[in-house]
């Protein structure tokens, strides 16, 4: 396959960016699209060009690096408009080169939000996540010695839903997508997991409204419904989340 590549460079938060376009020779559908941009760069390399930063650390670019396997969330990039490219369920690294044409142009940006700041070309930091998290997203629980997980006993309709919510691994593709930048999505994730288990029950009302503080704090925008966040999530995280998460923090606010 032979391919055009439009990728917007920027050499940090502060600097002016811009689309560049270069020309990619010789691509084996069964590649993944990183693996493509692998070959981008040793060419950029090879003529002595800055190769384009992403979710890598080779190539000389020491940023994050991708799992391929769609659980770390570091690869996410705008592919022709949509988070994680043309497909569903997946993240930029498990995306394959036969999902476009010999010929095709491919544009290439990076998340566009103010709460992600670029660092490089396709790398943003998403530390605003962590933020949110360190704020309430976890449980202090004396346990004492080792206990058996069955001592707890917990309704497996709750387990299971509880596990879809952990599905989320923070990538922002929800973020990204909003016409608001929202962060509603991965907020409420990471408040109905535990909100759905008994562990998480003796913070619940701490927790809620300290991590909707700290997503307002960071400047992230307001939910309007329009269910982009669930489409684009590659883990297929329900906006149903999104109203456990309302209702959490209604309670705390009424009973505080």
């Amino acid at each position: 396959m032979d391919l055009t590549l439009k990728i917007w460079r920027q050499k940090d938060s502060k600097s002016k960016g811009k689309f560049e376009t270069y020309q990619v020779t010789g691509i084996s559908p069964d590649c993944s699209f990183l693996e493509m941009l692998d070959q981008l760069n040793e060419k950029l390399i090879s003529e002595q060009k800055d190769p384009v930063a992403f979710a890598r650390g080779d190539c000389g670019v020491s940023f994050d690096h991708d799992c391929r396997e769609g659980i770390c969330g570091m690869c996410g990039m705008f592919i022709n408009g949509r988070a994680h490219g043309a497909d569903t369920g997946i993240t930029t690294c498990q995306l394959h080169m036969r999902r476009f044409k010999d010929k095709d142009t491919i544009v290439v940006e990076p998340w566009r939000a103010k709460p992600f700041p670029i660092i490089k070309d396709l790398v943003v930091d998403r530390s605003a996540f962590d933020q949110i998290i360190q704020a309430g997203g976890y449980v202090n629980v004396n346990t004492g010695g080792v206990p058996d997980a069955n001592c707890i006993p917990i309704p497996k309709p709750n387990a299971d839903e509880a596990m879809d919510a952990a599905a989320c691994i923070g990538c922002g593709a929800c973020v990204a997508t909003c016409k608001n930048a929202s962060a509603m999505l991965f907020v409420a994730a990471k408040v109905s997991q535990l909100a759905l288990l008994p562990q998480g029950k003796v913070e619940a009302k701490e927790r809620v409204q300290k991590m909707v503080a700290k997503m307002d704090e960071l400047g992230f925008g307001s939910c309007t419904n329009t269910g982009a966040c669930e489409v684009e999530c590659p883990k297929s995280v329900s906006i149903s989340h999104i109203a456990r998460m309302n209702r959490e923090y209604l309670c705390a606010k009424l009973s505080s």
